[in-house]
């Protein structure tokens, strides 16, 4: 996801390893499995992959990732980003590179809705400071609690 690294050291920089949550002023929030159905469109149960659905296969690969990536020393991020990009703009539409109703709705997966947006310069070259700002500064009624269906 080139262009997005200010977005994600924002958010690495409130991810809880011991809780696998973010943590923000208004209190906690995650990625759960619910999400990864609504936004990639993979099962989170049936038959299991090595130990896991591919839904919670996903998950468990994005809280890895990001407990790696919240250790001072790192420098990189890899796993589903998508996963995490998309579940930060629903979550979180301040965040969002463009507002929802300007996406073509494709159905789900919502990562499809948001893979045809024209990039925007003026929105990758945001610093790491105006997403900290933006986390700082939302309040209760700025995260979506709701289905993201």
């Amino acid at each position: 996801m080139r262009g997005h690294s200010a977005l994600l050291s924002a958010l690495v920089e409130r991810w809880r390893p011991e809780t696998h949550t973010f943590h923000l002023l208004v209190g906690e929030v995650t990625v759960m499995l619910e999400d990864v159905t609504y936004i990639l469109g993979l099962p989170v149960n049936g038959e299991p992959v090595t130990g896991y659905s591919w839904g919670a296969a996903s998950l468990a690969h994005l809280y890895r990732s990001l407990y790696r990536a919240s250790r001072f020393n790192c420098k990189e991020m890899d796993g589903p980003l998508i996963l995490l990009f998309v579940w930060a703009w629903e979550r979180m539409p301040f965040l969002a590179p463009i507002p929802r109703d300007h996406l073509v709705d494709v159905g789900v997966p919502l990562a499809r809705r948001w893979s045809h947006w024209g990039r925007n310069t003026r929105y990758i070259r945001k610093p790491t400071a105006h997403f900290r700002r933006g986390l700082d500064d939302m309040g209760v009624d700025d995260v979506s609690f709701n289905n993201l269906s």
